[in-house]
């Protein structure tokens, strides 16, 4: 079974996004990003998810990391192999 893209809500000033997204790519995986600055619809799904407008929030399978938590992100990862 393949795993799904996680998604990441980011914006283009926002540090921890691009410590996910360099994070996601050393260890060789795709994402889809949406960025909440330009998309409304994705502002929407991003407070609709988390309850709130703070980046990062990743999206991996079912579950949600809000920022860049390393160990959560590493943990899921692994279990969505």
């Amino acid at each position: 079974m393949d795993m799904e893209k996680p998604i990441i809500y980011t914006t283009p000033t926002c540090v921890y996004c691009r410590m996910v997204k360099a994070f996601l790519i050393k260890k060789g995986i795709g994402y889809e990003e949406k960025d909440v600055a330009t998309d409304e619809t994705a502002r929407k799904e991003l407070i609709e998810i988390s309850g709130q407008l703070g980046v990062p929030v990743t999206v991996i399978g079912e579950h949600v990391v809000v920022g860049f938590d390393k160990g959560a992100l590493e943990h899921l990862l692994e279990h969505q192999k």
